[in-house]
């Protein structure tokens, strides 16, 4: 790889990183400003809904602003406006406001994915666009694992409104860094491969209400976790914002490990003879039999036992989650994955915003993090149950349905 396109990947790997840590410093930093501010619980899940709802919309158009206005601009517009709306959170007084900056994260950080892999495809030969797409899923879990680690402690020591400033600062030190690069020469595309279906023919197609239905039970799991961890320690096992970095760390550590094991685990049981179908499907199962054990973790006697819990139950989800996004390209040609997959994670950032809400209420009704902690551990036998239903046999590029 030439030091361009490896100061590239470079580049890739940290706006997705600081995507990451952007959208998960409110749920580090919200003992403090539920004591500052006053919050409800309700007021809280409010502000996660409108993160969530803001990016799900956003994302059903941002592959066509990134082609429209080109890779280069339209990275550097993404980053510089979720790193402005991060710095917002400093200036932010009242649920009102906290709501506006987050929507508005939202919309800008619904750019860091699509932008990702559109950068993997233009600059560098197809026999390194898995491994950059690969380090790209990679990102998220490392973000998760720097945030729990580094911020708590940032706020303690300089407070939480500067903590955001310097967040968002580090962003628009990458826009200026990715401008100012010499970009690799982009390679020509592949050969077209006829013209793309229409969204109605799409949406009715079985396969793609596979990718869907799988997508809005299993999504929700990431979603609910994401906002919620950093609580459950506290509300749980009393941990105070300095504390709760470590156990948060170790399941987003796991989380990135089950992300690694299932792209490995279906091109194991591929090697040893199974077929494409069988190969796929097992993995899932085992991964949607890990997270059963979910709700065990209202019996954990410490924090520890209890993120090594929450932790395989990430592990399952990424591992899941990376063989959903392989089942999509098994069953559906290159010039419609794109469509495909936009239009599942539309419904998977909707079941985001009803598992938070939902979250909201029970919290806020005393009846805690049992009923959510259910819906994880049933959701993926759910969501293969429905690709069996509706796809029952995967084979090599097509599905028998």
């Amino acid at each position: 790889m030439s030091a361009r396109r490896t100061a590239l990947t470079a580049l890739i790997f940290v706006a997705i990183t600081l995507n990451y840590v952007d959208r998960q410093m409110i749920a580090l930093l919200k003992p403090t400003l539920q004591t500052e501010f006053g919050w409800t619980d309700a007021d809280y899940a409010d502000m996660a809904s409108a993160f969530q709802f803001a990016a799900a919309v956003a994302f059903l158009g941002v592959g066509w602003f990134l082609d429209r206005i080109g890779l280069r601009r339209g990275f550097a517009i993404g980053v510089a406006g979720w790193s402005v709306a991060a710095m917002g959170h400093a200036v932010a007084t009242s649920v009102g406001s906290f709501i506006g900056v987050r929507a508005v994260l939202g919309v800008f950080e619904a750019a860091g994915t699509p932008a990702a892999v559109k950068s993997a495809a233009t600059y560098f030969p197809a026999r390194q666009r898995s491994q950059i797409i690969g380090l790209g899923n990679m990102a998220p879990n490392i973000g998760a694992v720097i945030a729990p680690l580094a911020i708590p402690v940032l706020a303690l020591a300089i407070g939480w409104r500067s903590s955001f400033l310097i967040a968002g600062g580090l962003g628009l030190v990458w826009v200026a860094l990715w401008l100012a690069m010499r970009m690799p020469p982009e390679l020509p595309a592949s050969a077209p491969e006829g013209t793309r279906p229409p969204l109605a023919a799409l949406l009715r197609d079985r396969r793609e209400w596979a990718l869907i239905v799988a997508k809005a039970l299993t999504d929700q799991v990431w979603w609910f976790l994401l906002f919620f961890l950093p609580d459950f320690f506290h509300r749980v096992f009393h941990m105070s914002q300095a504390t709760l970095g470590g156990p948060v760390a170790l399941v987003y550590v796991l989380a990135g490990l089950g992300a690694l094991s299932g792209g490995w685990l279906p091109s194991r049981l591929l090697t040893r003879g199974l077929s494409l179908n069988a190969a796929r499907k097992r993995s899932m199962l085992l991964y949607a039999c890990l997270i059963l054990p979910v709700p065990l973790v209202l019996f954990a006697t410490s924090p520890w036992s209890a993120a090594l819990i929450l932790g395989l139950g990430l592990f399952a989800h990424q591992g899941f989650s990376t063989n959903v996004f392989g089942f999509a390209t098994d069953v559906f040609p290159a010039r419609s994955i794109g469509t495909a997959i936009g239009i599942a994670a539309f419904a998977g950032n909707m079941s985001g915003i009803a598992i938070i809400k939902f979250a909201g209420w029970s919290l806020g009704h005393g009846h805690g993090y049992a009923p959510m902690l259910a819906i994880c551990a049933v959701a993926y036998l759910l969501a293969l149950g429905a690709i069996e239903l509706l796809v029952p046999r995967i084979e090599g590029g097509t599905a028998t349905t």
